[in-house]
């Protein structure tokens, strides 16, 4: 399975695939080289997943992520 490398921003959140690699090693350093060019101020993010196909990699980027309610507050 390849890695997919997203860039990911913009006022609805908008997928833009940046490439895909085979090893973590390669898609690591193409992850790394995008955010080196990345604007700070931009509001945009790029981030790196494991997927089967580009469609699988998009659906697990579209969704939000839930909050473990074990990890919020002064206990954590």
């Amino acid at each position: 399975m390849p890695y997919f490398i997203y860039k990911i921003g913009g006022p609805f959140n908008l997928l833009e695939k940046q490439g895909q690699a085979d090893g973590f090693k390669e898609a690591k350093a193409i992850a790394n080289e995008l955010r080196r060019d990345l604007d700070p101020k931009s509001g945009r993010v790029v981030k790196m997943i494991f997927a089967e196909n580009e469609l699988a990699a998009e659906d697990i980027l579209s969704q939000p992520r839930e909050v473990e309610t074990a990890m919020i507050g002064d206990d954590y």
